[in-house]
């Protein structure tokens, strides 16, 4: 949706305002590790650990956080994954997320997703919103879904990242509707049980 616009470029639209953030530089040498996740049982409690590709490849429940970033005009920043992604590349999804690393706590990750992933380091856990259930929709991840508040702007991480923005909940309510080939299934559900009736 945004691949024709110049990387930096000033951009506002019908439900939407942003800058376009500026991905981090490439690191200079390559990731020479696979990563370990914790492998939980239904009631979401540790049973061992598995390399990432098994974890995926076997259909294992593992651990998740997603945090959703809102600024002062109530706009949810969200993110386009990178296409090298080996889930999901190229679809938006919520602002941060990402898996646990073996013995992290959810609220650890969540603060070191942001971090990673959007350059920003939060001055405290956030608000836990819900936790989703590992579920087929979820890629079998057990999903803590935590609040933010932050104005941007974001230095992204290209290997994680390939763009973001700004957008209100009637853009996002309409561009679900129409288009949720569009975005991950996990924000996809998110984003359901985010507005559901009380």
């Amino acid at each position: 949706m945004l691949s024709h616009l110049k990387e930096g470029a000033n951009v506002s639209g019908e439900g939407c305002t942003f800058p376009l953030s500026k991905p981090r530089p490439e690191p200079s040498s390559p990731r020479v590790y696979e990563e370990i996740f914790d492998v939980v049982d239904e009631l979401d409690q540790v049973i061992g650990q598995a390399p990432r590709r098994e974890v995926h490849r076997l259909d294992l429940r593992h651990r998740a956080v997603h945090v959703l970033i809102f600024n002062q005009r109530g706009e949810l920043f969200l993110q386009q994954r990178s296409l090298a992604k080996d889930n999901w590349p190229g679809v938006w999804d919520s602002s941060s997320s990402g898996h646990l690393d073996t013995g992290e706590s959810y609220d650890r990750c969540c603060l070191r997703e942001v971090t990673e992933e959007l350059g920003v380091s939060l001055p405290a856990v956030p608000e836990r919103l819900f936790k989703l259930e590992a579920t087929p929709e979820t890629g079998w991840e057990f999903c803590w879904v935590y609040r933010a508040g932050h104005e941007g702007p974001f230095v992204l991480q290209p290997s994680e990242v390939r763009g973001g923005a700004w957008f209100t909940a009637d853009a996002i309510h309409d561009w679900v509707a129409r288009r949720p080939e569009d975005f991950a299934n996990a924000f996809r559900l998110i984003w359901k049980t985010l507005h559901a009736p009380a």
